[in-house]
C-alpha cells in the first residue's frame, strides 16, 4: 500500500486544527559529549574530555514535542519534581511553546533524568535518576481535573515507561473519560499494566513487549499475526499496531483486516526517539479523516526520517513531504 503526496499533504494540513493530550512518564534526556584519548590511571576506564552538554525533553515529553512540531495543539501531563532538573525541564518546555499545565509537581520525588555520556560518538555510560513509585492521589486528581477543564480534545496518547505515572486506577479513569467524551485514545505500553488498556482506539506494542505479555515467542511473521489477533481480543480495542523492528509493522483492525508495512530502506544514524515520533504522527494523522493504513504509512515515514539524524529531533510536516521526492 502507498500514499500520494497530495493526500499526505491534506492529512498533515488538517492536523493543525487538532487538540491532543499526552499523558505519561516525562523525563529530561541529558547528554555529555566528549572525546576519549586515554585511559584513567586510577581505574581501567576511559577519560572523557567533555566538549559539549545538551538537554532534551524525553519520554512522554518527546511525544508531545513531536506533536507540537507537526503543528498540533498539544497538552502535556505527567509528574516532575521540585528540583533543578524540573526547572530545566520546564524551561525547555516553555521554549518549545508546549502547554505543560497538566504537569504535577511532586515535592517528594525527583524529576526523572537520563544522563548519557558520549565519547568519540559512542555511549560510554548512562546515569538514571528516578523514582518509580506510583502516582499519588493528588497527582492523579490534578491530571484528571486538567483534562476535564479542556474545552476541546480530539485524542489522548498514553505513553507508558513504567515510571509510575500511569497507575491502574489512572488508566481506567482516563479511558472512561475518553470513551464518555468520544475522544480517541492511543497507547504506547510497557510491560507493567499491559492488559489494563481496554477498549482503546489503538494499542502499539513492540514485538518484545507483546511476546512477554502473551508469553508467546514471536519469531516469524506468522507468529506476529497470531499475536496481533490475540491482543485485539484480549484488549477489545479497535486497532493493534505491532512494531517488528527490521520487519516493519503490522496493523490489526477489528474488522479482521491485517496489513503489513515494511521498514523503509534508510541509513540509520540513531534510533533514539523513533517510537515517540511514530505514535505522535500516527495519532495526529488519525485525528483527521485519514484511514489507519494511511496514518501508519506516514508514521513509518516519520520514524525513518528521525532515524537518519543523530540525536533526538522532532518531526516536521515538510520533512515528511520532502521524503516523497527521494
Amino acid at each position: 500500500m502507498n500514499i500520494e503526496i497530495l493526500r499526505a499533504k491534506e492529512i498533515l494540513d488538517n492536523v493543525v486544527s487538532k487538540h491532543i493530550a499526552v499523558i505519561g512518564d516525562v523525563m529530561l534526556d541529558k547528554y555529555y559529549w566528549g572525546s576519549v584519548n586515554r585511559i584513567s590511571p586510577e581505574a581501567p576506564v576511559p577519560v572523557i574530555d567533555i566538549l559539549n552538554e545538551t538537554a532534551h525533553l524525553g519520554g512522554a515529553a518527546n511525544v508531545a514535542s513531536n506533536l507540537k512540531s507537526l503543528g498540533v495543539n498539544t497538552f502535556l501531563c505527567g509528574i516532575i519534581g521540585n528540583d533543578k532538573t524540573g526547572e530545566e525541564f520546564l524551561k525547555i518546555a516553555k521554549d518549545s511553546e508546549l502547554n505543560s499545565s497538566g504537569l504535577f509537581i511532586d515535592i517528594h520525588r525527583p524529576t526523572t533524568c537520563k544522563t548519557r555520556i558520549i565519547g568519540n560518538n559512542q555511549q560510554i555510560a548512562r546515569l538514571d535518576f528516578e523514582d518509580k513509585s506510583s502516582i499519588t492521589n493528588e497527582g492523579s486528581k490534578h491530571i484528571l481535573e486538567f483534562l476535564n477543564g479542556l474545552s476541546k480534545l480530539d485524542a489522548i496518547i498514553l505513553e507508558d515507561y513504567n515510571k509510575g505515572v500511569l497507575s491502574k486506577r489512572l488508566i481506567a479513569d482516563i479511558i472512561k473519560f475518553a470513551n464518555n467524551n468520544k475522544i480517541k485514545i492511543f497507547v504506547d505500553p510497557k510491560f507493567d499494566n499491559f492488559f489494563e488498556y481496554q477498549t482503546v482506539t489503538l494499542f502499539k506494542p513492540n514485538k518484545k513487549e507483546a511476546s512477554k505479555a502473551l508469553n508467546f515467542p514471536i519469531n516469524s511473521l506468522d507468529d506476529a499475526r497470531i499475536a496481533g489477533k490475540k491482543l485485539l481480543t484480549k484488549l477489545n480495542c479497535e486497532n493493534v499496531m505491532l512494531t517488528l523492528g527490521a520487519d516493519g509493522m503490522m496493523i490489526f483492525e477489528k474488522s479482521g483486516d491485517i496489513t503489513s508495512i515494511p521498514t523503509r530502506a534508510i541509513h540509520i544514524a540513531d534510533v533514539s526517539g523513533a517510537g515517540d515520533t511514530a505514535i505522535a504522527t500516527l495519532c495526529a494523522s488519525l485525528s483527521t479523516n485519514s484511514t489507519i493504513k494511511e496514518a501508519a504509512i506516514l508514521s513509518n515515514i516519520a520514524a525513518g526520517i528521525v532515524c537518519e539524524e543523530p540525536g533526538i529531533i522532532s518531526i516536521k510536516p515538510e520533512a515528511i513531504l520532502n521524503s516523497f521526492s527521494k
